[in-house]
């Protein structure tokens, strides 16, 4: 009789609004905390995994990934280990970190940056800001300018760079997993559930740079051992 596979589960969310994301400021690698909002939002994510069951938890060195991995634990004594793991940490916004949306949509308006590197920093825009740079530039021109994959900001990092870090990550993690048999709870940031999605979703990059990803959403995955 063959062996029916057992699955084992991915819980992975993003943290909760920042004090930067609030203020519509570029956040990337600096370190700001949760807002009440966040918290709350972390509270939900809380909620939907309160049942279900976790053996590890990652985390990054940032504290709002701490922040809201902290909610989680609320409901999980059983979480035998927590891991820091900056493979999954936020992509780095170079320059741009801790200046406003705003000042980057005027500078747009000016071309006072260089569209064909810079012009993917639009994917961390609020749906709000993105609309009003939308209709700042022209559908038409935001599309071709929003398209960058592997240009970094000064002094950052790429959607490719990042890439490939997620990507260790994830081989790594399928490894961890079938060898100790465990179901983990991953805290990360926009941008790296961003491109963990990409790559375990096999999606395209088009569709990749649309998304927002929401602050109170679990996704969820499973590795076959």
């Amino acid at each position: 009789m063959k062996r029916k596979k057992k699955k084992l589960k991915i819980y992975l969310f993003r943290h909760g609004e920042t004090s930067y994301n609030e203020k519509g400021i570029f956040t990337g690698w600096e370190n700001p905390k949760l807002t009440k909002k966040g918290i709350k939002s972390a509270k939900k994510v809380a909620q939907k995994l309160k049942n279900k069951k976790i053996d590890i938890a990652f985390q990054t060195e940032l504290i709002r990934s701490k922040q809201t991995l902290k909610e989680v634990l609320k409901f999980h004594p059983e979480i035998r280990e927590i891991i820091t793991a900056n493979r999954m940490v936020e992509r780095s916004y170079g320059d741009f970190e801790g200046t406003t949306h705003e000042s980057f949509i005027k500078r747009v308006g000016k071309h006072a940056v260089n569209l064909r590197v810079e012009g993917d920093a639009m994917e961390n825009l609020s749906p709000k800001d993105r609309k009003k740079l939308i209709r700042f530039l022209g559908k038409r021109e935001y599309d071709i300018i929003h398209r960058g994959w592997d240009n970094p900001p000064p002094n950052g990092e790429s959607f490719k760079m990042v890439e490939k870090r997620v990507k260790k990550f994830i081989k790594n993690l399928k490894k961890f997993m079938k060898k100790e048999k465990v179901n983990v709870a991953i805290s990360a940031h926009g941008n790296s559930i961003r491109l963990f999605r990409y790559i375990w979703e096999q999606a395209s990059v088009a569709e990749t740079v649309k998304w927002f990803i929401p602050y109170d959403k679990v996704f969820v995955y499973e590795v076959e051992v």
